[in-house]
């Protein structure tokens, strides 16, 4: 005898929201010709409708009543993606608590308190001077972390693509970039994963992290003045022996500073952002 499906008299129970939309239903069913709870499981799912008054299938199940007979429930309801991202939209965070950078000069030398009978050496705001070196200090300075997450479709995220997002990956903005101003975001990767929903076509989860630093101008170090600076170049300071006469002391003076480009810039708008 083969597997036999028959929906029962009190089935096509419907629920309606009060919007009047249906948000879910359940066929009942007798499955007959099978002790195999598979195989009565299996023959239901072929049987019965893949979508019920709008709604699609969630659930089969079967429950043994005797001998080769089942009895059959197939549960229809909406997909709950209420708090699902949906292709084309975007999450944005973001991070101010910013950064740590070794500096060997202050801003300004506040004070200086010699011992008694000696006069304080002037050494202009470099910081931590020992006979050989200038140690410095770490400090916090502000950088501006932030992330995008973007819900991309399938067709965008391409080979190319991703090959656009390697190359970018630790360089800063060529241009003007989400209002800041060339040279302040460096591009610190993305990450992804490809997402299969019911019904729809696949799409890509995508989170984007950057990091910003101000550009800076008319900046001063001991006697060296108009100094400017890109927010990812590097500034450092060369120190010299100088005699200070009146402390009676060799101490060690900025002669020169540099600014160096260490990041390579790169054309953000290749992130479709």
């Amino acid at each position: 005898m083969s597997v036999e499906v028959r929906e029962k008299f009190e089935s096509r129970k419907l629920v309606k929201t009060v919007t009047g939309s249906n948000s879910s239903a359940e066929l009942a069913f007798v499955v007959l010709g099978t002790d195999d709870d598979i195989a009565a499981r299996n023959a239901l799912e072929t049987e019965s409708p893949a979508n019920y008054a709008n709604l699609p299938r969630q659930s089969v199940q079967v429950e043994p009543l005797g001998p080769k007979l089942w009895d059959g429930l197939v549960r229809y309801g909406q997909e709950n993606n209420s708090n699902q991202m949906q292709t084309g939209e975007s999450t944005f965070s973001f991070d101010t608590g910013g950064g740590t950078q070794h500096i060997t000069q202050s801003l300004q030398t506040v004070g200086r308190f010699p011992a008694s009978g000696q006069t304080a050496p002037d050494f202009k705001g470099a910081i931590g001077v020992t006979p050989d070196a200038v140690e410095g200090v770490d400090i916090t300075v502000p950088v501006y972390q932030f992330a995008e997450t973007h819900y991309k479709p399938d067709s965008q995220v391409t080979g190319s693509y991703k090959g656009i997002l390697f190359d970018l990956t630790g360089k800063v903005n060529g241009d003007t970039f989400k209002g800041f101003a060339p040279g302040e975001v460096l591009f610190l990767g993305a990450s992804g994963s490809k997402r299969v929903q019911l019904g729809e076509n696949a799409d890509w989860e995508i989170t984007y992290r950057f990091a910003a630093s101000p550009n800076r101008t008319a900046l001063s170090i001991g006697g060296i003045t108009g100094i400017s600076k890109k927010g990812w170049e590097y500034l450092w300071v060369r120190y010299a022996d100088h005699a200070d006469l009146l402390a009676k002391a060799l101490v060690k003076r900025p002669i020169a500073a540099y600014v160096e480009r260490v990041y390579e810039s790169g054309n953000f708008a290749g992130l479709g952002l």
